[in-house]
């Protein structure tokens, strides 16, 4: 039988691609679920049951919420990385690590086919094919329900007539959770009026009073929350439950897909927010300011080429050693106060804290230079803009 490997979710869409490359198509069918912190153990084994009652020969299961934390998310930390000044990459950034995780795992069992669920129509298909192509120009690429065009009906209606007998009713919001964030799709998100209602999201409004908290980063990954240390993916979770109780991350992404259409997704993100705000602010004590505008173009090249699919791209490892370089000094506490739906960044601790009193203080007295000091320099600054002036006012 030919070997392949199908990228697993759970889904309509690949639970269809279960049963027809095994039973259609002759596929000798390996089931591949690859972990980034949006599945419980009770999850994934149900997914398991599910795969091999489709048709899957063997199912596997990848933990791989450390590889997507040290691969992916301390980058986007460091860069600050924010798509349209709004999204934190919390979909798009899991696809790239799932990608080359199934690959890996297709070398290993000696497929020489992959597949996955993606349709003809979203961001997915180029990510999954593109690190596919990349790893493994080899091994042949299987995509069923984009080449046959499947709507959603047909696929239940396949699955139906071969006894597959699931609930594939239509949630009214589709989820997907991950450890940088949730996104949130429905009939809102199609428009481009109307918000996504409150009850729409997965955590809902607990807490309704006010509460500060104290993260502790060095070299610019959050180490220990209210003094007690853990490693960035703990305190990560640990602030997501923390945050989440306020209703706080909600908001709605608009940006241009990679196939070249405008896009609109809801998503929850309380810990990537509040930790990147933090983080950012912690940089602007501690950095200079072309460090800053550096780390800021950067930062946002960085996520664009992940976002779309361009990980694997030799730049994007020169872009991590330049970010991982610039956080020797991101080192200190950040305090931001917590309440229902918003956080505010209160204030930095940091022994590397550039606001260094000793040498003056902005707007009232300055210790290391003289007036007639100042007055020079600041002759000397305006003396271009004063020669194209004078030049100039005679030639309109």
């Amino acid at each position: 039988m030919k070997k392949l490997v199908l990228a697993y979710s759970g889904g309509l869409d690949t639970s269809y691609c279960a049963k027809f490359l095994s039973k259609e198509e002759g596929y000798e069918v390996h089931a591949v679920i690859v972990n980034t912190g949006g599945f419980s153990s009770e999850e994934i084994k149900i997914i398991e049951e599910k795969a091999i009652a489709l048709g899957a020969n063997t199912y596997t299961s990848i933990d791989s919420v450390q590889n997507f934390y040290n691969q992916v998310v301390r980058y986007l930390i460091f860069g600050n990385v924010l798509r349209n000044n709004t999204y934190p990459l919390s979909v798009s950034a899991e696809r790239i690590v799932q990608a080359v995780e199934i690959v890996n795992h297709a070398k290993k069992v000696g497929a020489k086919y992959i597949a996955h669920g993606s349709t003809g129509a979203g961001n997915d298909q180029v990510r999954f094919d593109m690190i596919f192509q990349t790893l493994a120009p080899e091994i042949e690429i299987i995509t069923p329900i984009r080449d046959n065009k499947l709507a959603r009906e047909e696929e239940i209606a396949y699955l139906k007539k071969n006894g597959v007998e699931y609930s594939w009713e239509k949630a009214k919001y589709s989820i997907n959770k991950g450890l940088w964030g949730t996104s949130v799709g429905g009939d809102e998100t199609l428009t481009s009026n109307l918000p996504l209602p409150d009850t729409a999201y997965p955590s809902q409004l607990k807490e309704k009073e006010p509460t500060q908290i104290k993260l502790t980063f060095e070299k610019g990954e959050l180490i220990a929350i209210n003094g007690q240390k853990n490693t960035p993916i703990s305190n990560i979770e640990k602030l997501e439950a923390m945050a989440s109780k306020y209703a706080i991350g909600r908001d709605i992404h608009v940006g241009d897909t990679i196939i070249g259409i405008k896009g609109r997704v809801g998503f929850e993100a309380a810990a990537p927010l509040i930790i990147i705000k933090a983080h950012h602010l912690l940089e602007k004590h501690t950095l200079s300011k072309w460090q800053q505008y550096q780390k800021e173009q950067l930062g946002n090249f960085y996520g664009m080429l992940l976002h779309e699919g361009n990980y694997l791209d030799e730049v994007m490892r020169n872009i991590e050693a330049f970010l991982t370089d610039t956080q020797k000094n991101v080192s200190g506490d950040v305090f931001v106060g917590l309440y229902p739906f918003q956080f505010r960044l209160l204030g930095v601790d940091s022994k590397h804290d550039l606001m260094n009193a000793s040498f003056g203080s902005y707007g009232e007295m300055n210790k290391g230079w003289t007036a007639d000091e100042a007055k020079g320099f600041i002759k000397m600054l305006s003396n271009p803009g004063k020669i194209a002036n004078h030049v100039n006012q005679y030639h309109d």
